[in-house]
């Protein structure tokens, strides 16, 4: 499959009053054209930081490591991410080749702008398009992600939708501009889950019609399960294991993901109990040593998981993990 982004030994730290902050930690992945990651692990975990950092979109007080490296690969090169500085520069990976959907609509939306605006906006500055044919294609897209009346919702601005529609909204306007990559932060939090199932579709159904890309962040291993061609799984900054998505969730390796699953809903066991991850996931500032998982892990074999951060081995073919369990370090 031809790479569309490559991310190599990702170390970001933010610059804080106590000192240096890890929130990514030698993070390493890559993905295809028409190829859907799953980005899963709780919040806190470090995922939006991650996909912020393939926009160059985190704050100024993040310092990236000598090592960290973000190509991007386009028609026209490899782009180097982290080398980009100036406005110019920067289009191709803010809404030109990659588009980001944010968790939160108000944040994506200025209040005193209509919605219809902002998208055609959008739309001239990465493209040639009319001012006619933006809006046309702005209504299409609205329409699309399930906006009944999209040329009436169009005028609104964005106080005025509810929130599920804020969000159909901010879907639309990333998706408009046809980006290689798209970024999907949470993007189906605030929906019902009839919208959530068309919403989930028409990403499927872009992925196939323009071969894009997709890294879709989410807590919700159900939810990848249905979409994503591989997963990825998070935690406190470091991939602790991926692979292909069916592999992973029908024969999970690290304790932490296996914790994931246990704690989803069973439909055929309506009266058994929850089982969360037990514990809290630590603060970065309290960044344990060693595996970072061992504070909460049922499998903690004692002095190996405390003092030695695991390497990762392939537990099977394309199926990775971060675990002292598969090392034979701890027997």
């Amino acid at each position: 499959m031809t790479a569309l982004i490559d991310v190599e030994n990702l170390t970001l730290q933010f610059r804080t009053d106590e000192g240096l902050v890890t929130a990514v930690d030698n993070v390493s992945f890559s993905v295809g054209k028409g190829e859907v990651m799953g980005l899963v692990g709780e919040s806190g975990s470090g995922k939006s930081v991650t996909a912020k950092s393939l926009m160059h979109l985190n704050a100024k007080n993040a310092v990236y490591s000598p090592e960290s490296k973000i190509t991007l690969h386009t028609e026209d090169g490899p782009v180097d991410v982290l080398s980009l500085r100036r406005p110019g520069e920067l289009k191709v990976v803010r809404g030109g080749a990659i588009s980001m959907i944010f968790q939160e609509p108000m944040a994506s939306f200025a209040p005193a702008v209509s919605i219809g605006k902002q998208m055609v906006e959008q739309l001239q500055l990465h493209s040639d398009m009319s001012k006619a044919k933006a809006k046309e294609v702005s209504i299409e897209m609205l329409d699309r992600v399930g906006i009944s009346d999209a040329s009436s919702r169009f005028k609104q601005y964005a106080f005025e939708l509810s929130g599920g529609m804020r969000q159909r909204a901010m879907i639309a306007m990333a998706l408009s501009t046809r980006p290689k990559l798209l970024i999907a932060d949470e993007p189906t939090t605030a929906l019902d889950v009839t919208i959530q199932a068309q919403v989930l579709d028409l990403m499927k159904d872009l992925v196939d019609e323009f071969h894009m890309g997709i890294i879709f962040i989410t807590h919700d291993l159900g939810v990848v399960a249905q979409t994503a061609d591989k997963v990825a799984v998070m935690y406190l900054g470091q991939l602790v294991e991926e692979g292909p998505v069916r592999p992973v969730i029908r024969d999970a390796k690290h304790p932490y993901t296996q914790g994931l699953l246990a704690a989803l809903p069973k439909l055929d066991e309506l009266d058994a109990s929850l089982t969360p991850v037990p514990g809290d996931i630590p603060s970065p500032l309290e960044r344990p040593p060693g595996c970072v998982f061992h504070t909460r892990c049922p499998k903690y074999l004692g002095d190996v998981c405390r003092e030695k951060d695991p390497r990762k081995l392939e537990a099977e073919p394309g199926h990775a993990v971060a675990c002292h369990i598969y090392t034979g370090e701890g027997s």
